[in-house]
């Protein structure tokens, strides 16, 4: 018998109105947009970038992020199922999207949106866009945990949660609150970056703040992986699963940009008057 643990069964639908449903991941999904948005749109004032640049922006972020993050998963961790019914690969309605999927998926639109819209290096949108992006993943992860999703290991802790709900054996053995775990590192990573544009005009140093997201989100990621059940059966026989190995090289990558920003003298970043 369990005693001081947290029962957790939350309805993931928040309500219906005929085919329509509202659900919180949904919610949590659109709030962290219109904040994204509204946080992009004060750097771009700031800076004087141009106006169109920003709609632009966002149409090739949320594409990408969609489209990555569901190849991500396919590829990444259910290959063997999609490789045989590929027709399910459109059904994002039914789940299965990666983050580390959604992350290359949104390197490769600012890499397109560099070079077609804005004409400037690729770190001048990604020290801006990866503020939001942080703030985006602590609510998505909150959406997990409407959904009883991405659960944790079983734990002993006092605040360990009943997932009575997720599809785990024994959903009645208290785990880690992983979803929260995570939203709550993604969080801070986000006040630290906002404090490091705001305050300390990091963004003067271009990939300083790309740089810092990197290693707050992966290496967050990575180690919160510890205390998390794996999410396909293959990884049980690994000594890091899957999440774990997708996260160091974007570590390492951050690692450089922090290295590299501070060897090269700071820029001035504005992009002109805005039109």
């Amino acid at each position: 018998m369990f005693f001081n643990f947290i029962t957790w069964a939350p309805a993931p639908e928040i309500f219906s109105l005929g085919p329509l449903t509202v659900r919180y991941y949904g919610v949590f999904f659109a709030v962290a947009f219109l904040l994204g948005y509204y946080i992009v749109e004060r750097m771009f004032r700031r800076e004087n970038a141009p106006e169109e640049w920003l709609d632009k922006l966002f149409i090739y972020v949320m594409v990408a992020t969609v489209v990555g993050a569901r190849l991500g998963h396919v590829f990444f961790y259910g290959w063997d199922y999609y490789s045989v019914h590929p027709e399910d690969i459109l059904k994002v309605w039914e789940g299965g999207l990666a983050s580390h999927g959604g992350a290359i998926g949104i390197l490769i639109a600012i890499w397109l949106f560099s070079k077609k819209v804005t004409k400037r290096s690729m770190l001048w949108t990604l020290d801006r866009m990866v503020i939001p992006v942080a703030l985006a993943g602590a609510f998505i992860r909150m959406g997990n945990l409407m959904n009883s999703e991405i659960v944790g290991a079983e734990t002993t802790l006092p605040w360990g949660f009943q997932f009575l709900r997720a599809h785990v054996a024994n959903p009645e053995i208290p785990r880690h609150p992983s979803q929260i775990y995570e939203a709550l590192a993604y969080l801070a990573t986000f006040v630290l970056l906002m404090y490091m544009y705001w305050k300390k005009d990091a963004h003067k140093r271009p990939g300083l703040i790309f740089g810092v997201f990197l290693i707050g989100i992966f290496l967050a990621r990575f180690l919160i992986e510890f205390v998390k059940e794996n999410q396909e059966a293959f990884e049980n026989a690994m000594t890091f699963n899957m999440g774990q190995i997708l996260s160091i090289p974007f570590v390492i990558l951050g690692g450089y940009l922090i290295y590299r920003a501070f060897r090269r003298p700071p820029v001035e970043t504005a992009a002109g008057k805005r039109k």
